[in-house]
């Protein structure tokens, strides 16, 4: 028997006013056939039977998420969050996020929020320019997000983060600093800053916008940002996360530590360890009518996916290799239940490519070159594809 890991929950709210031209994310524009009633209704059930199969651990982090979930007025979410506390065992300091976005929050509704018992918010700011915003197809504009921000205060939110993009179409250099500064002077607690990547499935990708900045400005930019950040006190703990000390956001730090977690609503993942070490990952049904039709009707959705131990390497440092810290040769032992001499070869190689680093205690970390190309230092753990089937290695007929 293994020491299980900590377990979070993430709840999906899938609909948003509009769809914005650069998101992968499973959303769909709301119309006015959405039932948000007959939706928290499901999810209530749902979150009952992932409850079931959590086997009475605690829950440590609940994770709201889109879509956007301020569409969703505060009632609703009470609902939500009601059952959670019901079906779980819900940790004294349990972080409980919610994602919200400056244009779908009507007045009041952040008090609504916090009193159902969200305790972090996430306001999705993206940029501080109204041109980019427009350009992003945003539905809110810059004023939005500084009275949203003081709304959330004024409710009683002492754990914010702001979501920034950088990169943006016609951003200069002194554009994407600008924005940091904006969100620097609101002080939130924690910044989210990414880099706008062209995700297939998007209109973006399909018809990219122009002026796009390029590697080396973007790359300017994600150094000049991070030194900007941490002049202000916000420590960089993961590529796009930094946080003023004491205040990293739980949920995710849970994701890239190989955590447990449960997923309800329509398109969420699960990934759950069972008391023998075995690792198994759900996902529902995406498309919010067919997901609602598959709870009301107790049909359990498609079957659980066993994680192979060759995968378990691959996955858990496909996550870890995100935190500047990295990783201890202990922790990857006891969170995939494999010796850490199987990484060998491929350590061997990260570190020779710079990629990789040791401390000197059993501790790895991506190194700055590591953590500009993250994408190359982790396709070096990629698991061997198995044999195919009457091939000379494998077991055919």
């Amino acid at each position: 028997m293994i020491e299980l890991p900590p377990l979070s929950l993430y709840l999906h709210l899938p609909w948003c006013v509009r769809k914005c031209p650069y998101c992968d994310f499973n959303s769909h524009t709301a119309g006015a056939d959405t039932d948000t009633a007959r939706y928290v209704r499901a999810l209530a059930a749902d979150i009952e039977r992932e409850a079931d199969g959590a086997a009475g651990r605690t829950l440590e982090t609940v994770f709201l998420g889109g879509g956007t979930p301020s569409f969703f007025a505060p009632a609703e979410i009470g609902v939500l969050l009601s059952r959670v506390r019901s079906a779980y065992r819900l940790a004294p300091d349990a972080e409980i996020t919610m994602e919200a976005n400056p244009g779908a929050l009507e007045s009041g509704r952040l008090a609504g929020y916090r009193e159902a018992g969200v305790n972090r918010l996430s306001l999705g700011a993206q940029s501080f320019d109204d041109g980019s915003l427009a350009r992003l197809g945003r539905i809110h504009n810059a004023e939005d997000v500084r009275r949203a921000f003081r709304e959330a205060r004024a409710a009683g939110f002492d754990n914010i983060n702001l979501d920034l993009m950088f990169a943006l179409p016609g951003q200069d250099l002194g554009a994407a600093l600008a924005d940091l500064q904006a969100a620097v002077r609101l002080a939130p607690e924690h910044v989210s800053w990414y880099q706008l990547t062209l995700e297939p499935n998007t209109r973006f990708y399909a018809a990219p916008p122009a002026g796009l900045p390029d590697d080396d400005l973007a790359s300017e930019m994600q150094e000049r940002g991070c030194e900007l950040l941490a002049a202000a006190g916000y420590h960089q703990y993961e590529v796009s996360a930094y946080a003023q000390p004491g205040r990293r956001c739980r949920h995710n730090l849970n994701y890239w530590l190989f955590g447990d977690y449960a997923g309800a609503g329509a398109g969420a993942h699960g990934k759950l360890t069972s008391a023998g070490g075995t690792v198994r990952r759900t996902q529902k049904a995406v498309h919010p009518r067919l997901y609602m039709e598959q709870v009301e009707a107790g049909l359990p959705g498609p079957a659980p996916r066993i994680v192979t131990p060759q995968e378990l390497g691959f996955e858990y440092l496909l996550n870890v290799l995100r935190l500047n810290g990295g990783f201890s040769e202990a922790h990857f032992a006891e969170r995939t239940g494999l010796a850490f001499e199987v990484l060998a070869p491929q350590i061997e190689q990260a570190g020779n490519l710079g990629l990789l680093e040791s401390n000197g205690a059993a501790r790895w970390r991506p190194t700055p070159r590591g953590r500009r190309y993250l994408n190359d230092l982790q396709a070096i753990f990629l698991p061997e594809p198995a044999p195919k089937s009457g091939s000379a290695t494998g077991a055919g007929p």
